[in-house]
């Protein structure tokens, strides 16, 4: 059997639940969804959809750093909006984390996020 490794970081939110950051399984990583909390305060960052896929952007890149990744290495990401009208300006701050592997990819809008905030979103990456 594959041995898990888990992966854990101060550059990104601590787990508020019973889960890891991320658990490395083989040549994956598999990253837990990530919200709009800052790291330092564990305090969701005001603002539009913009402004909270930023955070989750910095915080996945911490998560994937913690692994020695980047973006470059995604391979899978899952991305869960509160209002699917918010898909364009969603993409404008997604393309410039994962724009240049483009990864596959699922977006879907939901009823409800934790903490209630408009975007989360989850990675896959290789080593």
């Amino acid at each position: 059997m594959t041995e898990l490794t888990i992966v854990s970081t101060k550059d990104a939110p601590e787990a508020i639940g019973p889960y890891s950051q991320a658990v490395r399984c083989g040549q994956l990583l598999f990253c837990s969804g990530q919200i709009p909390l800052n790291p330092k305060t564990m305090q969701i960052v005001e603002g539009d959809v913009k402004v909270q896929a930023e955070q989750v952007c910095r915080n996945i890149a911490g998560v994937l750093k913690a692994a020695g990744l980047d973006f470059n290495r995604v391979i899978k990401a899952t991305c869960f909006l509160k209002n699917m009208n918010d898909f364009v300006a969603f993409n404008e701050v997604y393309s410039k984390y994962f724009g240049a592997t483009k990864p596959a990819r699922s977006t879907v809008e939901v009823a409800r996020l934790p903490k209630d905030v408009l975007v989360e979103i989850e990675v896959i990456a290789s080593f």
